[in-house]
């Protein structure tokens, strides 16, 4: 009997050390993305929507610090309306976004509830700790402000 709950313990201990880690979180297009990284880098997560006008302009200011940042930063989208499949390619090709797009929604990492407003941008360091929450439109320059601080 003391070898089965040593080994349920020993087993269950294994399963939940395992659910702590951050082992990634699935891109859309098959590859997956740790927000506790060795690189140093900052994870930028944005949140958008096609009917969002403001998402739309702050896209074209996302896309140039994804290509120009990217040794120092990766940018992430997340669709707010949970869109999935052809449905949400075709928003993503639509709205002009080029940098990655996670598959499900990762705010449950840091305890956050879904957003009230649009666009919402998280800035989260390399530890995969929440830095910045920054509602609204952001620019290039506002964006490396944060990162910069």
């Amino acid at each position: 009997m003391f070898k089965n709950f040593l080994l349920k313990t020993v087993l269950l201990s294994l399963v939940l050390v395992g659910c702590s880690a951050d082992t990634g979180y699935q891109l859309i297009d098959g590859s997956s993305h740790s927000f506790n990284n060795d690189q140093g880098k900052y994870t930028l997560v944005n949140y958008w929507a096609e009917w969002c006008q403001p998402c739309r302009v702050e896209v074209p200011e996302l896309n140039e610090l994804a290509a120009e940042h990217a040794d120092q930063l990766t940018v992430l989208a997340v669709n707010f309306d949970n869109e999935q499949g052809p449905e949400l390619l075709a928003q993503l090709q639509k709205i002009g976004i080029q940098f990655p797009s996670l598959a499900l929604d990762p705010r449950a990492k840091w305890g956050l509830e879904r957003p009230n407003v649009l666009p919402e941008t998280l800035i989260i360091n390399s530890e995969g700790e929440l830095v910045h929450r920054l509602i609204g439109p952001q620019t290039l320059e506002s964006l490396m402000a944060f990162i910069a601080e």
